[in-house]
């Protein structure tokens, strides 16, 4: 799929022979989603010519289509006028996610370029604590009074539905804008021209609230399937609205920082190719460091057991796969824990039952594993015709130490997500090769633990 990549030679062609009106008839017939995707391939020259020749309502909802860095860009190419008059035009919600990326000294270059009305909302919303919903609210709303008729709705609708982020739903607000209710545009399309906006309230609506945290919007348009939600006070004053489209946003930010943090990162800020190398180098060394760290005490742990391995060194060559299998066994739950931690599906009550879900299949898949290791030992004696009077008690040995691990993994990977949610940490941290870490610590303990038990006075 191209999208706007097809257009980019037309583009560059029109911006070389200097044909600025054809241009400019081009770009209007095209959606600013596309024309932004097309901008993305283009010079930062060519993509400052392409907005000084667009209206500027379209140059602005091609801007809230370019990522950060090139809307940061773009400002530094075009004159005050140019940019004031993009910025100006922008979703309020669109425009704080910029401000709050760019250094403070621009911030309040870019703040000083808009009018008196758009400067008291963009400080407004800057105001509110970061990954608040108070960030990516707006407060283009339609808001109409109860003792209205549905023909003063449909005259309010005509007079300023057009600075509206949506229409689909009204918000029905008394004489001090406490919210008392929200009505689909539909009920008050079809209702008689007479009827009265009380007749078709219910009084029963979902809000957040300006401090809530922008993963409890996610949560909330999930569960109530909206497109659109009002944002209250703490004294009930609607003060702006959410749409899916930012939902979406936060959902996928979210999302991206729990998969780098479950890689065993930092969650890079940027995307991947506009991370600066340095940077990119030092959020994983910070990960990479702690988890060396802690697999040095796997050494500490063997070396507790070096006369038992010079005895059997058959041993060493089974730890890998008894390691291993446990950091697998780990790496599942966790992950399957912090999945359904981010998804609501589970809460900090269900620790016990999950406990006991999760200690039955650690002893079903220990199991497995257990019987395939039990084979390997005993067919790989067989076949390279090195079967000793211990082989049965060594492929024992082997199937009972990747039952103990892969229990000891899948509780590891359940439970410390839990345990980090309860303390109010990200579940997120216990990322998957954090998990493996621990349990091969664990792991290996285990492991000598049954050799020695099973094999003392035989091998050992």
């Amino acid at each position: 799929m191209l999208f706007g990549r097809a257009f980019v030679p037309e583009i560059q062609e029109l911006i070389r022979s200097r044909d600025f009106k054809t241009l400019r008839e081009a770009m209007v017939e095209l959606l600013p989603a596309d024309l932004a995707d097309a901008l993305s391939f283009l010079h930062p020259e060519e993509r400052a010519v392409v907005f000084r020749v667009l209206p500027a309502a379209l140059a602005a909802d091609i801007f809230e289509y370019l990522d950060i860095d090139a809307q940061e860009a773009l400002l530094r190419s075009l004159g005050q006028g140019e940019a004031a008059a993009i910025l100006n035009e922008m979703a309020p919600d669109d425009r704080t996610a910029l401000l709050e990326e760019l250094p403070g000294n621009v911030t309040r270059q870019v703040i000083n370029l808009l009018t008196p009305e758009e400067r008291r909302v963009a400080t407004m919303l800057l105001g509110y604590r970061e990954e608040s919903i108070g960030r990516r609210m707006t407060p283009d709303y339609v808001s109409i009074r109860e003792e209205w008729r549905v023909a003063d709705v449909i005259e309010h609708l005509r007079r300023h539905g057009r600075d509206s982020e949506t229409m689909n739903i009204l918000y029905v607000v008394d004489a001090h804008g406490k919210l008392l209710d929200d009505i689909r545009l539909r009920e008050v399309i079809l209702a008689p021209a007479d009827k009265r906006v009380a007749d078709l309230m219910d009084r029963t609506f979902t809000a957040l609230n300006v401090n809530d945290d922008q993963e409890v919007a996610v949560n909330t348009f999930k569960h109530y399937d909206r497109v659109a939600l009002p944002v209250v006070d703490t004294r009930g004053i609607l003060v702006g609205i959410v749409t899916v489209d930012d939902v979406l946003d936060v959902a996928a930010e979210e999302t991206t920082e729990d998969i780098h943090k479950l890689g065993g990162l930092v969650a890079l800020d940027e995307p991947y190719l506009d991370t600066g190398f340095f940077s990119m180098v030092r959020k994983r060394a910070v990960w990479l460091c702690v988890l060396f760290v802690g697999e040095m005490l796997t050494v500490n742990v063997l070396s507790r057991f070096e006369t038992h391995i010079e005895k059997a060194v058959i041993l060493t060559l089974f730890i890998p796969l008894i390691i291993s299998s446990g950091g697998n066994s780990g790496s599942q739950a966790t992950t399957l824990i912090i999945r359904a931690l981010a998804l609501g599906e589970i809460g900090l009550g269900d620790w016990w039952r999950i406990m006991r879900r999760e200690v039955l299949a650690g002893l079903c898949l220990g199991g497995t594993l257990g019987s395939l290791g039990f084979l390997r030992v005993v067919l790989g004696a067989q076949l390279m015709e090195q079967q000793g009077p211990y082989t049965l008690l060594l492929a024992v040995t082997i199937a009972l130490a990747l039952v103990g691990v892969v229990l000891w993994g899948t509780l590891a990977g359940s439970m410390l997500p839990i345990l980090l949610r309860r303390i109010g940490l990200d579940p997120a941290v216990s990322s998957a090769p954090l998990v493996a870490t621990m349990v091969d610590v664990v792991g290996v303990s285990i492991y000598f633990g049954v050799a020695i038990t099973l094999l003392r006075e035989r091998i050992l």
